[in-house]
């Protein structure tokens, strides 16, 4: 291949600060009912995320049960048709089906070490909620999953999925009746019994220390990434891509590489129907700074401080904000944000299964079409893409969208 494409970015610092912060981002606010929940999970947190006997029992279920590590794979057509060298970062491949299980089962261990008694998730496109049941029957508690009535509708065999692993799933039918009104609705059920009740958050938003905790669970993702690009391809990726909603399957692949100032790291937003406020979910590329559920970051938000509906054809990127370490990886410059719309992530959907056999979810298709475009304006270059899901639960969308348009 050509001459590998280098990133100039200087490595950031080591977020986050003693108050949550990322920069300016992150933080708590919340009612104060729920400042004795965070502080006690913030010494669970401290207690027993790095201890020898938490990690060991966190790599054994990995290991024995989520199927990690999961592989590395070359994608030859996609390669020759792009002009690169395509990587592929199998989330796909993890039980459930997403990168969502490794932060369920690590939250569920810990849930477990801080006496809960249930487990209760929000979700969107299903995967967080999927993996919440999952991670709940396999160490015995109880799970409730909030979810959107429109996702509900949109994604009925997640929800069957759940159901069928002994979790009650709660469709909300207030607010945008998506990802941001089933957050809300956990959190309300979490203030009412901040002890017995552990809220097991899906992606790497929210007050301090959510986003941490999630960042440091999946960030076994790009820790496996690393090691298997040196191995199989004897060097780092030029660019590192991965799809951004709330964003902890970016977060999880991106944190082991923010080191490596040879590597540029790539986020593809959900850019929906087009540019308009309302139109897309691109809160980084299109948002201002504000808070939302809990913490300070980049949110798609009117003139008057309103945070606006969204809109993506994929549930699990339609999000109105985004978790702050991304909004300060944005700010600072070290990682770049782009969007993708509905439509292109459709197209290399389509191009990925035709051509490499490989169904990946629509929010994973986001990635796959900014990584295309990175490819065309930097020919010959290695990019590692974050396969972050499978598209089985989608069908049902593609069969109106992909098939039903000719695909």
């Amino acid at each position: 291949m050509s001459t590998p494409v280098r990133s100039t970015s200087a490595p950031p610092p080591h977020f986050p600060d003693a108050r949550g912060r990322y920069g300016a981002f992150g933080g708590r606010y919340v009612p104060e009912t729920l400042v004795p929940a965070l502080d006690r999970l913030q010494a669970g947190v401290e207690r027993h995320l790095h201890s020898a006997d938490f990690q060991a029992q966190f790599r054994h279920e990995l290991e024995t049960w989520v199927g990690r590590p999961t592989a590395l794979s070359f994608a030859p057509t996609l390669s020759k048709r792009w002009g690169a060298e395509v990587w592929l970062k199998r989330e796909d491949l993890a039980h459930t089906g997403a990168h969502k299980i490794n932060n369920a089962v690590g939250q569920t261990l810990l849930a477990k070490r801080l006496g809960a008694k249930r487990i209760i998730a929000e979700t969107g496109a299903g995967q967080h909620g999927v993996a919440s049941a999952a991670a709940a029957a396999r160490l015995g508690m109880p799970c409730v999953v909030y979810m959107g009535a429109v996702d509900v509708e949109r994604q009925a065999p997640n929800v069957g999925r759940m159901q069928l692993m002994g979790a009650t799933v709660v469709p909300v039918r207030g607010g945008d009746q998506t990802l941001r009104a089933a957050i809300d609705e956990a959190l309300r059920d979490w203030v009412s019994d901040p002890d017995g009740t552990y809220y097991s958050l899906g992606s790497a938003v929210g007050p301090h220390p959510y986003p941490y905790l999630v960042r440091e669970l999946q960030s076994v993702i790009g820790r496996e990434a690393r090691a298997q690009m040196l191995k199989a391809a004897g060097a780092l990726p030029d660019v590192a891509v991965a799809c951004v909603g709330g964003g902890s399957n970016a977060i999880g692949l991106f944190h082991p590489f923010l080191d490596d100032a040879g590597v540029r790291l790539l986020g593809v937003e959900a850019g929906g129907r087009g540019p308009g406020l309302g139109d897309n979910a691109a809160s980084l590329t299109a948002g201002t700074p504000g808070v939302l559920q809990g913490s300070y970051t980049l949110i798609l938000q009117d003139a008057f401080g309103q945070v606006r509906e969204t809109h993506s054809v994929s549930a699990g990127l339609d999000y109105s904000g985004v978790g702050p370490e991304h909004a300060y990886l944005h700010t600072s410059g070290r990682v770049t944000y782009e969007s993708a719309t509905d439509e292109e992530a459709l197209d290399a959907l389509g191009e990925c299964a035709r051509h490499e056999g490989i169904l990946v979810a629509i929010e994973t298709a986001h990635a796959f079409a900014g990584a295309r475009r990175f490819a065309r304006a930097h020919p010959g270059s290695r990019i590692l893409i974050g396969c972050s899901g499978r598209g089985d639960k989608d069908m049902s969308i593609l069969q109106r969208t992909v098939l039903g348009a000719g695909g």
